[in-house]
């Protein structure tokens, strides 16, 4: 008997070890792995380079408390800087760390020049920022909130996609329209770069911020190392986690000057955010992932997957309804209940995973081989051969 609490639905199966994009489990069988700790591990599994830093640092300091100077954050928040619209930079632990930092920056900004009462916070109806308290309530889903009263207040929401029904809902207690750049959990919904614009424009029109929540599709995931950067869009706030640790826990939030000057000494704060360890992951995983030629080798064989999953749809137009998605963050749509799919993908040896609107969620490590994609391609074209309606 299992002493472990019965929040998670484990599928009866574990791993011994990982390599690249394979995991090799305790029963000795061999699994191409498509879900990747939920677009975590960005680098596949035991990376080297990880494995060397994580080694290094691990020989000279672990942990120190965020009342000292930690050279490795300095480090990690420069490059992010560099890389992005950010002018500063907060390391949490995880991505609903991150979003629940970001709700307190964008709340805070507003209480520092006089307008205490700006506090609530606009997010997409059904959407995904974390499953702690607030993080919950942020994404609306009578599903993520029930049983978790009383509900947390300062939160509206909208229907993706309805900009008449946004525009509505901002009041003048409105402090920030939240919202995923491409909807992971949801699923795998993309916000088109022309509507991130008109958010944008609806945000400086109504004096309020503009959170783009990317801890899922952040990080090169989408091609670019953030899901915005086509839309030429500056958001004020971005919460970030999973592919910048390669698989270690890493949170952020990063932001711009303005809303960061309220954000003085003792309004927020993490024990473990920003340790040395945590810190010398992510500057190497950075380093990774930000080269130019790295980002554009993940366009190049994200396109080719597209236009190879795209093939399989037309074959089988009475399984696969839609192909959604940018980059390796990727979602078969299916015409009925996806449950029984996965469980034939994981019987050929593909792990994926579930998204909302019965959707097959491909996460493929953004170091995939392209001989690993057509393995991928050829078991889900095998299923659906083999799949009954």
């Amino acid at each position: 008997m299992s002493n472990l609490a019965k929040n998670y639905n484990r599928k009866k199966i574990s791993f011994k070890y990982g390599k690249g994009s394979y995991l090799y489990s305790t029963d000795g069988k061999k699994y191409l792995d498509f879900v990747m700790g939920i677009a975590v591990n960005s680098l596949g599994h035991a990376h080297p380079s990880l494995i060397k830093t994580i080694n290094n640092q691990s020989k000279k300091l672990w942990h120190v408390s965020n009342a000292f100077q930690i050279p490795e954050g300095e480090n990690l928040a420069k490059k992010l800087c560099k890389k992005t619209f950010a002018d500063y930079v907060m390391f949490q632990n995880s991505g609903a760390e991150a979003t629940e930092a970001a709700i307190k920056v964008a709340r805070r900004y507003f209480f520092s020049i006089g307008k205490p009462n700006k506090n609530r916070i606009l997010c997409i109806k059904n959407s995904f920022h974390g499953r702690t308290l607030a993080a919950i309530y942020a994404s609306g889903s009578k599903k993520m909130t029930e049983g978790f009263g009383p509900k947390v207040k300062g939160f509206d929401h909208f229907t993706f996609g309805d900009h008449k029904s946004l525009e509505k809902k901002i009041t003048k207690d409105t402090a920030a329209i939240m919202v995923e750049t491409i909807m992971g959990e949801g699923g795998i919904k993309v916000i088109p770069d022309f509507c991130l614009r008109e958010l944008r424009k609806l945000c400086d029109k109504k004096k309020i911020l503009l959170i783009l929540d990317e801890v899922q599709c952040g990080i090169g995931r989408s091609g670019d190392f953030f899901a915005f950067e086509k839309s030429k869009v500056k958001p004020d706030i971005v919460p970030i986690a999973k592919g910048i640790g390669g698989g270690f826990p890493i949170g952020a939030v990063l932001m711009n000057k303005k809303v960061a000057a309220g954000m003085v000494p003792g309004t927020h704060g993490s024990t473990f955010g920003g340790n040395p360890l945590a810190m010398s992951v992510g500057n190497k995983v950075m380093d990774i992932v930000s080269n130019k030629k790295f980002l554009n080798n993940v366009k190049k064989l994200s396109k080719y997957f597209l236009l190879n999953f795209n093939k399989i749809k037309e074959k089988y137009p009475s399984i696969i309804k839609q192909i959604r998605g940018r980059g390796f963050l990727i979602g078969i749509q299916l015409h009925q209940d996806q449950t029984n799919f996965i469980k034939k993908l994981m019987e050929n040896k593909l792990l994926t995973i579930r998204a909302a609107e019965n959707v097959v969620r491909i996460l493929p490590p953004l170091n995939v081989k392209k001989s690993e994609i057509d393995e991928a391609l050829k078991i889900i074209n095998k299923v659906c051969s083999q799949f009954k309606l």
